[in-house]
């Protein structure tokens, strides 16, 4: 088995690991708008399912203790295959809301800890060599997770409503659909995964005391850093417009033009964010490592702040103009993505740089847990923030003024973007292709 080429395994490993977190993370903010939940209570309570990215590196620690990597990986598959299928009989429910909340708190866990296994697994059953030669591979399939979780299962649920003309039987569909492409996933890596020679519990007589102290130790090291401060206001705050954004962009693409939504279908939905989103998306992140490359990641961090937060301005265009031509939204939420990607790539390479040192891959888990964590407390007060700044008219040629006041209040945060790029330091060199 060890002779088996990672090809056979590392597509649908990270295929399994984007699909479950696009789905929670994604899928449920725009199929509970279509079923009905208010703004506020779809905001507040999909923002939670964030948490278990937040504290992942909690319990991370302790899955070195028990069984192995590929049990852990594989056990959460058909956890998630479970989860998957519960939610899809329960949507036609008539208490559907928290029923598959649930199970969506189960598939977060789930995933989370599949996250976790799936990527020690990765460094365990391969060289470094090797490592290093397929880390293009597994980025290029999750993020063909990523096309397929924000774009083809929405699309799919956009044919199936118009078919069953029943929205919640359309997307208990794609969660079924959801659960049987995990039930082959789990199947096929049952056969096909690798048993690593070095994947075993822990050698050395390691108890929970252990982990706890080594724990608290990295945690403390990680709080004395140089620039602490400065530090997790960047994580907590560079991304917030984005953060403000995500949660209330696919309600607003959806929503009836009378109530200021541009009243896209849910096939176009899935067209547009997961597809042209996406591509815009990766082509901004790829531009952005090739610039960091040419000069650092100091001199490129204000262009890259501004290309990640003046394009939400396309936003409230689009909310003040409510444009009819499918094209030209297209072209202004891929410009939007595009300068996210962009945008987004001085936010990772800072943690890299923030994280060096003694302790680096801990410390580095602590940065992706406030940055997970950045994402989630905005997320969570969206709705609220929405509903509450519809309440106050402003005139605009008869559009309502919900969806127009709230981008106009992300364009106002993005000033906290601003202030935390001024608070930190780095290091001119750091980024820059050595000769």
């Amino acid at each position: 088995m060890k002779n088996r080429s990672p090809w056979l395994w590392i597509p649908t490993l990270y295929i399994a690991e984007g699909l479950p977190y696009f789905a929670v993370n994604t899928l449920t903010v725009l199929m509970y708008v279509k079923m009905g939940v208010s703004m506020s209570d779809m905001a507040f309570f999909t923002g939670w399912l964030y948490l278990p990215w937040v504290i992942k590196p909690f319990w991370s620690p302790f899955i070195d203790l028990f069984r192995t990597k590929r049990f852990w990986t594989l056990a959460m598959q058909a956890l998630l295959a479970i989860c998957m299928a519960g939610v899809g009989f329960l949507l036609p429910l008539p208490f559907f809301f928290a029923a598959s909340l649930v199970c969506f708190w189960i598939m977060a866990f789930a995933s989370a800890t599949h996250d976790i296994a799936a990527d020690g697994y990765y460094m365990l059953e391969l060289t470094p060599h090797e490592q290093a030669a397929y880390v293009g591979v597994r980025s290029t399939f999750y993020r063909i997770a990523s096309v397929v979780g924000q774009g083809g299962l929405v699309m799919v649920a956009g044919l199936l409503e118009n078919r069953l003309e029943s929205v919640s039987m359309a997307w208990s569909s794609v969660f079924l659909l959801l659960s049987a492409i995990f039930t082959l996933i789990f199947f096929y890596h049952l056969r096909y995964l690798p048993v690593a020679p070095a994947d075993h519990p822990a050698p050395e007589p390691r108890n929970a005391v252990d982990i706890v102290r080594e724990f608290g130790m990295t945690f403390a090291t990680f709080f004395r850093k140089p620039g602490i401060i400065a530090a997790l206001l960047f994580m907590l705050f560079y991304r917030l417009p984005e953060a403000l954004c995500i949660k209330l962009v696919q309600p607003f693409l959806v929503a009836s033009r009378e109530s200021g939504g541009l009243g896209l279908s849910t096939i176009e939905v899935g067209f547009v964010n997961g597809t042209m989103g996406v591509i815009a998306l990766l082509a901004g992140g790829i531009l952005g490592g090739v610039m960091i490359a040419s000069g650092g990641l100091k001199k490129w961090l204000w262009p890259m702040a501004m290309a990640l937060t003046l394009p939400c301005l396309v936003y409230c265009w689009l909310a003040i103009s409510q444009p009819q031509d499918f094209t030209l939204i297209c072209s202004a939420i891929a410009i939007e993505q595009f300068g996210y990607g962009f945008g987004f790539t001085a936010f990772m390479l800072y943690l890299i740089y923030f994280s060096r040192g003694d302790w680096q891959t801990s410390h580095y888990a602590f940065c992706t847990a406030f940055m997970a964590l950045g994402m989630m407390l905005p997320g969570m007060a969206a709705g609220w923030l929405y509903e509450t700044l519809s309440h106050f008219s402003i005139v605009t040629d008869g559009v309502p003024s919900g969806f127009v006041n709230y981008f106009w209040f992300v364009m106002l945060s993005c000033l906290a973007t601003f202030a935390v790029c001024a608070s930190v330091k780095i290091d001119p060199e750091f980024g820059k292709k050595k000769s």
